[in-house]
């Protein structure tokens, strides 16, 4: 439905190259990979930003508020229809770059144990894809897609970046930029891989033990708002 409310206005309003191949790429890394996201996505956005002020308008009219504070929930309302596909297109990103960046250490465990008994790289990302398809999907739908690339005749060194374009991770970019440069130098990549597990490994601890320091300043305004009054 929203691809067919979508092809008029995108007639009508077309968007520049430079702002659709942006948010395709905002899109991809939130997990929506179809050719015509974008388009859904701006009759999603469009929509809502006529829609919330026309539903506002209705409600005000059946209220028989005045228009003068009628005009200004209407023009929350549009700040709200504006706003809220964008904040919930970046609610999910951050979701599931969080979920691939935890789920990537035990990837690594899985690849290093697969190299190391004589699989190839192809071959391992095969195995952490199937292996931890139940635990851990985002990270092994990508290593797939990325496993697919190979298959279909693209090179090895692009299939890995475009893994690492489609997710905008960081940690996976640092884990791409090495296995290129260990298979175009001919290096060990069972070492490799083990040295960047232990690094991931602790900035994994370093970041739960930023989280933690962060837990005492988080928990001030619900004392101060909840638990002072009542002790007072």
């Amino acid at each position: 439905i929203a691809q067919r409310l979508a092809q008029p206005i995108n007639k009508l309003l077309p968007p520049s190259a430079t702002e659709a191949q942006k948010l395709q790429l905002q899109l991809m890394h939130a997990g929506f990979r179809a050719k015509e996201g974008p388009i859904i996505f701006r009759a999603i956005h469009l929509a809502s930003m006529a829609g919330f002020p026309l539903m506002v308008a209705g409600v005000c009219a059946v209220l028989g508020r005045p228009l003068q504070s009628a005009v200004v929930w209407i023009m929350l309302a549009f700040v709200l229809g504006f706003a809220l596909p964008r904040f919930v297109l970046k609610r999910i990103t951050t979701n599931r770059q969080r979920d691939i960046r935890w789920g990537l250490a035990d990837a690594l465990d899985l690849m290093v144990v697969s190299v190391e008994a004589g699989l190839g790289l192809n071959a391992a990302m095969m195995k952490v894809s199937t292996e931890l398809k139940d635990v851990h999907p985002a990270i092994a739908t990508e290593f797939e897609l990325a496993n697919l690339e190979i298959r279909v005749g693209r090179e090895r060194d692009e299939a890995l970046r475009n893994l690492a374009e489609r997710t905008g991770v960081d940690d996976l970019r640092s884990l791409v930029a090495m296995l290129i440069q260990t298979d175009k130098f001919g290096t060990s990549i069972a070492k490799g891989l083990r040295v960047f597990s232990d690094s991931l490994r602790t900035k994994r601890r370093q970041r739960a033990e930023q989280e933690a320091q962060k837990a005492a300043v988080k928990l001030l305004l619900p004392l101060a708002c909840f638990l002072f009054p009542t002790l007072f």
